[in-house]
């Protein structure tokens, strides 16, 4: 499921250091599934200097996940692979809508402060009586 495997803050969860055989029995699979995969491009291994393959954390829960799916649900590893990038695109999506909400949330609290400055005597800011949008600078009287 998406939730599932959707990342961690801690970068350690995408850094890939784990040799093939331990991730592959850290998911519970033959290594040699776990190179079929890496072929379909299900997970991306790194390399590591010698040209060994290299799995993160992240790519173990994912691959669990598609154990799950290949052997408890019967989805054959075409509609895994479509279902896992359906669920990074939406994953991808969700983050989008959050990172706009805030723009939005910090936008509607500048609106309201500004509006705050336009309400209130004895501010910069102080409209006309006329039907005008023009805006008048207030100084107040410097006493002497």
């Amino acid at each position: 499921m998406v939730g599932e495997f959707t990342g961690s803050d801690d970068p350690a969860y995408e850094a890939k250091v784990l040799m093939i055989s331990v991730a592959a029995r850290m998911a519970g699979m033959h290594p040699q599934t776990l190179r079929q995969y890496d072929r379909l491009g299900l997970v991306q291994a790194g390399r590591a200097a010698g040209g060994g393959r290299r799995y993160s954390v992240r790519d173990v829960v994912l691959l669990r996940e598609v154990q799950r799916l290949s052997q408890d649900e019967g989805v054959n590893l075409a509609g895994v692979k479509r279902i896992i990038g359906l669920e990074r695109l939406l994953e991808h999506a969700q983050q989008r809508i959050a990172r706009m909400e805030a723009e939005l949330d910090a936008a509607y609290r500048r609106v309201a402060e500004l509006e705050s400055l336009a309400r209130f005597p004895g501010r910069d800011l102080v409209p006309t009586t006329r039907t005008s949008t023009a805006l008048v600078v207030w100084r107040p009287r410097r006493d002497r």
